[in-house]
């Protein structure tokens, strides 16, 4: 089997700076396991490692896509797939970084394939979500794969449209299907997570939004906009970016976006910890041990 080294935690919990602390020790790379960090563009509000930090380290699965395009696991799976093979056949263990935990579980795990499913399920989903809003989507997600849900943020688009698809579509909640996967995992992988207490996860949230303001964050939103991408595109639709879209269409002031971010943020942090708190890690540290690592 060939060996990897996963670092995972919630937003803002510090995964990049041990990654590349560890990469350099090992003389190795970063696969990003980001589902953000993929987008082009979409630098502060994904809180992207700096260029800086890039030539220090190589980073792969970052700046993949443009915004108006979709990625999932199964394009991560492929993609990681390779990239760990190749850096296998130079003598080197991929460190394999991020907090989109569906995309290291079915990378370790493997994927479950699904007959074809009708057009009409998403089109009329995409109908609905016009119609009723992604709360009321997000509601029936939790009705029929609470599993599933409480795994994902109820701003996440794309997998709340797949989780309704699927579940519509096959009569099977989405996370029925991931528990009856065969695995398939040719990797031996050493999992490192950082944990870290709640009131100081949080705490550093809204550090990080202020930071991510100070930084430019709505001009990079501007940006995004003079690019031809609009609230329709996926990378705009991301958290972080999603929150701000009332704010350019004059619907909200800045400061209420702000709180939505944080608010939004410190949910998807707590489903995190609790996916992670389900999951068998070799090692579990605290950010203050990543000094010292």
């Amino acid at each position: 089997m060939i060996p990897v080294i996963t670092i995972e935690g919630a937003t803002a919990s510090g995964k990049s700076a041990l990654a590349i602390v560890l990469a350099e020790a090992l003389n190795t790379e970063i696969i990003s396991a980001d589902s953000r960090q993929v987008y082009c563009y979409l630098d502060i509000g994904t809180a992207k490692v700096t260029k800086e930090e890039q030539k220090r380290v190589k980073h792969h699965l970052i700046d993949i896509i443009n915004p108006d395009e979709t990625y999932n696991a199964g394009a991560f799976v492929k993609d990681a797939s390779l990239i760990i093979e190749k850096l296998h056949s130079e003598g080197k263990i991929p460190v394999i970084c991020g907090g989109t935990g569906l995309y290291i579980k079915a990378l370790l795990k493997g994927l479950f394939s699904l007959p074809p499913l009708p057009q009409e399920i998403r089109q009329n989903l995409k109908q609905r979500l016009k119609e009723e809003g992604l709360a009321a989507l997000y509601a029936e997600l939790k009705s029929l794969d609470p599993l599933f849900a409480e795994k994902i943020s109820e701003n996440d688009t794309q997998r709340i449209l797949r989780g309704l698809e699927v579940a519509i579509g096959t009569g099977i909640p989405l996370s029925e299907h991931w528990q009856k996967q065969k695995s398939s995992c040719k990797y031996n992988a050493f999992r490192i997570l950082i944990d870290i207490p709640r009131p100081e996860l949080y705490q550093r949230i809204n550090q990080r939004i202020e930071k991510m303001l100070a930084q430019g964050l709505l001009a990079e939103i501007e940006n995004l906009f003079a690019l031809g991408y609009d609230e329709n595109s996926p990378g705009l639709n991301c958290l972080g970016y999603k929150e701000f879209l009332p704010y350019f269409k004059k619907e909200a002031g800045l400061e209420e976006c702000i709180l939505l971010a944080a608010q939004h943020q410190r949910n998807y942090a707590k489903r995190q910890v609790t996916w992670y708190r389900k999951g068998n890690f070799d090692l579990v540290i605290s950010p203050s041990g990543i000094t010292t690592f």
